[in-house]
């Protein structure tokens, strides 16, 4: 009887050191049909609402009720109610002075400097004497009014290229650099009465000072001779302050 022949035993699967096979990894989210239409709804339902009533009375679950979307997509589009607002924000400062607009003025080599910034102004000051100014206008003067602590964001995102291509503009109207400490202090001087007629109630003028809501083309040709009057007093004496100068 012949013996049995020996089991083959398995040879063990040599180590070759390879690591082991990584998972599959989630594919990238994609945008949804329609998400960016979502969210733009989200943003104009957003800025109305903060317009009516401000930052702290617009609620995210009225904002979604308006808008006849679930409240998953605030998060989903702005991260939360404050990204929202910010995003309102930047919009609400862009429907007022457009950057894009605002550079396509400056860079206009055919129009001379001053004529360059009346034509900023007159945007500016014409929107805060209509009745019909965009919901942008009303968030920003609740914003002026009484500031969120979203205001920093506004300022870096949105004020500050705006406020670079304005300092350039007016050292051209007072044939200084931009640098210059009379170029600062000229670029408040221009902005910030306009400002104001943005943020005063309408009521007060109405009855104090009619004229202010009764001409909107004379208020804005008045400031304009204001403005270019007093920065070329200030251009007159700093140029003749120059080291060379006499």
């Amino acid at each position: 009887m012949k013996a049995a022949a020996p089991r083959k035993t398995r040879a063990a699967p040599r180590k070759t050191g390879a690591p082991p096979a990584s998972k599959t990894a989630p594919p990238a989210r994609t945008p949804r049909p329609g998400g960016q239409a979502t969210r733009q709804h989200l943003l104009e339902t957003a800025g109305q609402l903060f317009a009516e009533r401000g930052f702290a009375e617009g609620t995210t679950k009225e904002i979604a009720q308006r808008a006849g979307t679930p409240m998953a997509s605030i998060n989903y589009h702005f991260g939360s109610r404050e990204g929202l607002y910010e995003a309102v924000l930047i919009e609400a400062h862009r429907q007022i002075v457009n950057l894009d607009e605002l550079l396509a003025i400056a860079q206009d080599a055919d129009v001379s400097a001053q004529d360059k910034l009346s034509m900023v102004l007159a945007r500016v000051v014409g929107m805060s004497a209509t009745r019909n100014a965009p919901w942008g206008f009303r968030v920003m003067v609740r914003e002026v009014l009484s500031p969120s602590a979203m205001l920093p964001t506004l300022v870096e995102k949105a004020v500050r290229p705006k406020a670079a291509v304005m300092r350039a503009l007016i050292g051209q109207v007072l044939g200084l650099p931009d640098s210059h400490p009379a170029v600062q202090r000229a670029v408040a001087f221009v902005v910030l009465p306009a400002i104001v007629l943005m943020v005063a109630p309408r009521e007060g003028p109405e009855k104090l000072l009619p004229a202010l809501v009764q001409d909107p083309q004379g208020l804005r040709d008045d400031l304009l001779r204001y403005v270019m009057g007093g920065l070329q007093a200030m251009a007159h004496a700093h140029r003749a302050a120059q080291p060379g100068r006499r």
